[in-house]
């Protein structure tokens, strides 16, 4: 494959007898033109398009996984150590009694980096991927087969998006699980001795595996069921077409479609998110997934789903709001319940 132009795949200027005037105008068509997935939306999906969705993503997935920090550091420690730390509200208390009040936020700095690396890959591939996909299979069977060219195109993009993620995200579970005083809290020394030491650590990408098992299929549902729900309140609730209702309406429906979508990827990817979890205890240190998988039982990998669903439900909800409003702002309109032939 080639990454012409600015870099999001198989772009350009002359394809199948299509001629384009320049990157933001529409495709002129000869009468052996190819249907284009990317020329086929009110707003033509060029090579800035897709830049200004990596945008989007970084400040979708960078600035909602640093706010619920709080309680991502309590879920890790609930999976981690689960006897010790029970429940959401106790579990806080407990961390803030023996680390300080700050400790809620540890690994914020990781965790700001890491996810706006993954929301880069991940919305501004997905919308490649959906229509390259798309492309391939041509009007009719894109908008039939719209369910697995959203599956397909989640999961291209994650792939991507979980090698970006996975350095960052193994020194925050690091930083959050480790008991006070054993492993440095400040995100440069951290980085620095997870760096000093990666066969210790396994660093950098010895978490990317499991980072796969549960992102891959967290990803799937998150833009599968996102794009079905939209599909549905468009075509069972709000019937007239979608530009006749304010933009608040518009992000209302984003809102809904991203949290229903979220609580699903919650429970689809949470026996893998408790296994990353358990790599970053100081005792695990070096043992394969499997092997962890193994110890923890059917029973064990459902430690703290309570609380990931309500983390996840939120900032699923929240990502696709910042995303779409951004995408708003930039005159690009909201997503969702699309594909193929209209």
């Amino acid at each position: 494959m080639a990454f012409p132009g600015t870099g999001f795949g198989v772009l350009k200027s002359k394809f199948n007898g299509l001629a384009f005037m320049d990157d933001t105008k529409k495709v002129l068509a000869t009468s052996a033109a190819k249907w284009d997935a990317r020329y086929s939306h009110d707003i033509p999906h060029t090579n800035t398009y897709y830049m200004k969705c990596m945008l989007g993503g970084i400040l979708s997935c960078g600035l909602t996984h640093t706010a619920v920090t709080p309680l991502d550091v309590a879920k890790c420690n609930m999976q981690v150590d689960p006897a010790k730390y029970k429940g959401l509200v106790g579990s806080v208390k407990t961390i803030m009694a023996e680390e300080g009040s700050a400790a809620i936020w540890k690994g914020w700095q990781p965790t700001l980096l890491g996810y706006s690396a993954q929301g880069l890959f991940k919305f501004g591939l997905y919308e490649f991927f959906k229509d390259f996909y798309s492309t391939l299979a041509g009007e009719e069977a894109a908008h039939q087969y719209r369910g697995l060219i959203y599956l397909s195109g989640s999961a291209s993009a994650e792939l991507f998006a979980d090698a970006a993620l996975c350095p960052m995200e193994m020194v925050k579970v690091r930083v959050q699980t480790s008991p006070k005083g054993t492993f440095p809290v400040d995100f440069g020394a951290a980085l620095a001795e997870m760096r000093s030491n990666p066969a210790k650590y396994n660093f950098p990408f010895g978490s990317l595996t499991p980072l796969w098992s549960r992102q891959i299929p967290y990803t799937m549902a998150k833009f599968y069921f996102f794009e079905k729900v939209v599909e549905f309140f468009y075509s069972n609730v709000f019937t007239e077409p979608r530009s006749s209702y304010a933009k608040s309406t518009q992000l209302g429906v984003t809102f809904a479609s991203g949290y229903i979508a979220g609580v699903i990827c919650a429970i689809v990817s949470h026996p893998a998110d408790t296994v990353v979890s358990k790599m970053g205890k100081a005792e695990n240190a070096g043992k394969s997934p499997v092997a962890i998988l193994s110890e923890l039982g059917m029973g064990g990998v459902w430690q703290g789903l309570g609380v990931r669903i309500l983390m996840i439900g939120t900032l699923t909800g929240l990502q696709w709001w910042i995303y779409d409003s951004f995408k708003t702002v930039m005159g690009m309109g909201t997503s969702g319940g699309g594909g193929g032939k209209k």
